[in-house]
């Protein structure tokens, strides 16, 4: 008999998904260390041989729906180039709007990372991805302009979206979709690529330093004042 590659009823995403659900519901219930593949694959409904098919280790499965959204996010860009600057934005919101609908994944997923150095290091990792993502679709869809304010933008619009997206786990009513739709027109501005703002001169570079957890008003507030200084 033929071993299905997948479970009953699902396609590859939503597969990949369902088995990312319930290795997380196991791993904070039972603890990283002490979940083992089989036990997975057993909670999924699936075989072991099925599970390494599509997943190398327990670390990848735990992050497994990243690698989707970040498929996702790289083929809304590739369909996009009138507005470049906004189709990142856009795109920063549909991987936010993807993590609210699945929040309760989220919250488990944040807890059992928090626990496990390893896994701390793979969630910074992961995160540097979406904004190469950016970069890299920036720089083809706006090659004339400076790469250090592609790149700068780039992470401006990351930061924002992972400083919501973290409040957002730990249960703060204001980190919203809407909040997060402020705070990316807000860089648009200061970065001077808002619908109606003048484009500011070529020489323009901006580079932007901050630590993980920085409040989103003040990464837009350094940007601002970074852009509005006087250049010798």
């Amino acid at each position: 008999m033929t071993e299905r590659a997948y479970a009953p009823g699902l396609d590859s995403t939503d597969f990949r998904v369902h088995v990312v659900s319930q290795a997380i519901r196991l791993f904070s219930e039972n603890g990283y260390e002490a979940t083992t593949v089989e036990q997975i694959a057993s909670a999924a409904g699936v075989s072991r041989r099925t599970f390494f098919r599509q997943f190398r280790s327990k670390e990848d499965v735990i992050f497994a729906d990243h690698e989707s959204l970040l498929q996702q996010a790289a083929a809304y860009l590739s369909s996009e180039s009138e507005d470049p600057w906004g189709a990142v934005c856009k795109a920063a919101s549909l991987v936010f709007g993807r993590f609210r609908e699945n929040l309760d994944l989220s919250i488990r997923r944040y807890h059992v990372v928090q626990r496990v150095p390893a896994l701390r290091e793979r969630e910074i990792v992961t995160g540097d991805r979406y904004e190469r993502c950016f970069v890299d679709y920036l720089r083809g869809a706006a090659p004339t302009e400076p790469v250090l304010k592609v790149i700068g933008f780039a992470a401006a619009v990351t930061a924002c979206h992972n400083y919501l997206l973290r409040n957002m786990i730990r249960g703060d009513p204001g980190a919203t979709a809407e909040e997060l739709e402020r705070a990316l027109l807000d860089v648009r501005r200061t970065f001077g690529v808002a619908p109606g703002t003048p484009k500011q001169g070529r020489d323009a570079v901006l580079v932007v330093s901050y630590p993980p957890g920085t409040p989103v008003e003040d990464i837009t507030g350094q940007i601002e004042t970074q852009l509005s200084a006087p250049r010798g």
